[in-house]
């Protein structure tokens, strides 16, 4: 893990730009495809999140080690998925990599409401969730690929956790800064967080006041992006509006 400190002040510049803004940023320091393509929010009024990666990976289950119900009342390495719900601490975000195979749950409702009165930040699988019309119903950011009924182990043993996977074919480093909002998640390389917090704060002020003048009919030569004339009337605007609210 990258030893670049990530404050809070970071986290909730983060969380108060969108995730095309955070993808644009990410753009000019040379990484493409940092958003979980394909992954949508159960509930999009659940609200934007930013929060350090927490990392679980599954494996496919097989007969001999995972079809055993009574695994989940035990601790260890039978029930690393439970050990991993344990373990994460408030303000992080579940990353779970399920190898995009939404034929099992990554998890349901009951974990998703332990991980929510932690304070756990969000959880997020390549997979599929289970209970998707309970935790429609949550305050808690939750992003899947798909909603299925089956039970977990009927395709998925967890096998580590803090260790780098992929999710939606996006590599995540336990650490790194995950983000979301109602359009959904992109990951930030835990050392460009700073970088990227200022950055994408500026670009949400100045876009906030380029769609104004879009929205006024001005054309998109000259002002998205914006021309000399154009950054000027920004710069007093930027002065007279103060901080983004």
């Amino acid at each position: 893990m990258s030893d670049v400190v990530v404050t809070q002040d970071i986290l909730d510049k983060l969380k108060q730009a969108s995730t095309a803004t955070l993808t644009t940023q990410l753009f000019k320091h040379g990484f493409r495809q940092q958003f979980l393509v394909g992954l949508n929010a159960l509930n999009k009024e659940a609200g934007s999140f930013a929060g350090e990666a927490f990392t679980l990976r599954f494996i496919p289950s097989r007969e001999d080690k995972d079809w055993d119900l009574g695994d989940l009342a035990k601790r260890g390495d039978d029930n690393l998925q439970w050990e991993a719900v344990e373990a994460i601490e408030p303000g992080k975000v579940l990353v779970i990599d399920s190898r995009s195979d939404p034929r099992a749950a990554s998890a349901g409702n009951m974990l998703m409401t332990r991980l929510m009165r932690k304070g756990v930040a969000a959880a997020i699988t390549d997979g599929a969730f289970r209970d998707g019309t309970e935790i429609s119903r949550m305050n808690f950011p939750a992003y899947c690929a798909a909603n299925t009924a089956s039970t977990r182990p009927a395709f998925h043993r967890a096998i580590d956790m803090q260790r780098p996977i992929g999710c939606a074919g996006v590599a995540v480093y336990p650490g790194d800064v995950i983000v979301g909002d109602a359009d959904g998640v992109v990951v930030i390389p835990r050392h460009l967080a700073p970088v990227l917090a200022d950055a994408a704060y500026e670009q949400e002020m100045r876009e906030r006041f380029l769609f104004t003048k879009i929205d006024a009919g001005a054309p998109l030569w000259g002002t998205y992006p914006p021309d000399e004339q154009t950054l000027a009337e920004y710069v007093s605007w930027r002065a007279n509006n103060g901080k983004q609210s």
